[in-house]
């Protein structure tokens, strides 16, 4: 069937942008879906309100990628957060910016970021087919379905990743992406709840710490270390900053959570004088000015065995260097992350060493690009994995167009 100029696997954010932009430069383009419906995983985004981006400089943007700042650049630069704020206002919905630089649509309803990128699809002439999925792609780009054999000049394969499989997001490019030479970097749910071992801090579910310093030890070492607001679970911890710091968690490390946000020796120094003036009153009346929560101060007490009523003068040393220890980095091991169910996104992927960054195009073959989530790329929990998938949708379409224009 066709042949197509374009043929873009999966009616994601990535996948759609990416075919409205090849239909507006001129492209015969073909989106096939395996959904009945598109963007399934799109409506769920911000908790079906849709952040769309971050707001800031793209520099700033960047930083929230990790070790991928560098790869993402190009598809930022080619497509803003700017522009894509003006791409979606320009469609007739108005953003706004909440506290912290997210941005969503003003309503607050992702099903009409939906049906911009539908209505601009259907404008520029693209062709979306619906219960399609794709069982094979060939190097000569000959992708076959069900349904029939499609011809094109160029492949996108913007199928997602493994999170929220419910939305249809199982990995299937991967397979794809594999059998045409690529390499994937495992995959695993990124954004995520952790849940921690051995749990004592069930009876405090509810509570919120906002801006904690929290590091992952890996061995014992330091590996990482991050900001954030954090959420205490029945079974763990979650939350923005937990959620961005579970891209870089491992079973088996131990996060350490700062509930005061001093260096131990500092905090130390400074509790032996404060014990000493206020030797009369409780312990935890003396701490509370450290301004940790009454209920999670409560628990730390009596995990270390210290009486909830103990006098500050009767703190002996020993016992006062372990209350020090776990205020300043009160430690959970790792049980395992929150599933695929539960991951906003999926790190790893088809490898980013693989895909040319200027292009999205395919270092092996000829033709064949990428864009979104199916690609190792994962960001910060704000709306940066969403700007990538759109920036790199764009890019891409950039890319094959000029691609195409040159081979004629």
């Amino acid at each position: 069937m066709g042949p197509y100029d374009v043929i873009i696997i999966g009616a994601g954010p990535a996948g759609l942008l990416c075919a409205a932009h090849c239909g507006r430069e001129g492209l015969r383009t073909l989106v096939l879906e395996k959904n009945a419906k598109a963007g399934r995983k799109l409506l769920l985004t911000g908790a079906g309100r849709c952040n769309l981006t971050h707001d800031g400089p793209v520099d700033d943007l960047l930083d929230r990628y990790g070790d991928k700042a560098r790869f993402v650049k190009p598809a930022l630069l080619a497509f803003t957060n700017d522009d894509l704020v003006a791409f979606i206002e320009g469609r007739g919905l108005w953003t706004v910016v909440e506290a912290g630089g997210k941005v969503f649509p003003a309503k607050g309803d992702a099903h009409d970021v939906l049906r911009a990128l539908l209505d601009w699809c259907r404008a520029k002439g693209v062709t979306v087919r619906y219960g399609e999925p794709v069982n094979d792609v060939s190097p000569g780009l000959e992708v076959r379905t069900a349904k029939g054999r499609y011809r094109a000049r160029a492949v996108v394969i913007a199928t997602g990743g493994r999170s929220y499989p419910g939305t249809g997001s199982t990995g299937d490019g991967y397979a794809l992406a594999r059998t045409l030479g690529h390499t994937i970097v495992a995959p695993a749910p990124a954004l995520t709840p952790v849940i921690v071992k051995g749990y004592l801090f069930g009876n405090c579910a509810g509570i919120s710490l906002c801006d904690v310093r929290a590091t992952i030890l890996h061995d014992g070492k330091k590996v990482h270390g991050s900001r954030g607001d954090l959420l205490l679970t029945h079974k763990g911890l979650s939350g923005p900053g937990i959620l961005d710091l579970s891209r870089h968690v491992r079973p088996g490390d131990v996060i350490r959570v700062a509930l005061v946000d001093r260096d131990a020796q500092a905090f130390e120094r400074e509790l032996v004088v404060e014990l000493a003036a206020q030797g009369k009153r409780s312990l935890r009346n003396v701490l509370a000015r450290y301004d940790v929560p009454e209920r999670l101060l409560t628990q730390v007490l009596d995990i270390l065995g210290i009486p909830r009523e103990l006098k500050a003068s009767q703190l002996d040393k020993r016992t006062r260097r372990r209350l020090v220890e776990h205020l300043t980095g009160l430690p959970f091991e790792v049980e395992r992350l929150g599933g695929y169910d539960e991951a906003m996104v999926t790190r790893g992927g088809v490898s980013a060493r693989e895909i040319a960054p200027n292009t999205m195009g395919s270092r092996k073959v000829p033709g064949l690009y990428f864009a979104g989530e199916v690609v190792d790329v994962d960001g910060d929990t704000g709306g940066y994995n969403l700007q990538f998938a759109f920036s790199s949708g764009v890019l891409a379409a950039q890319s094959i167009a000029r691609a195409l224009e040159n081979a004629l």
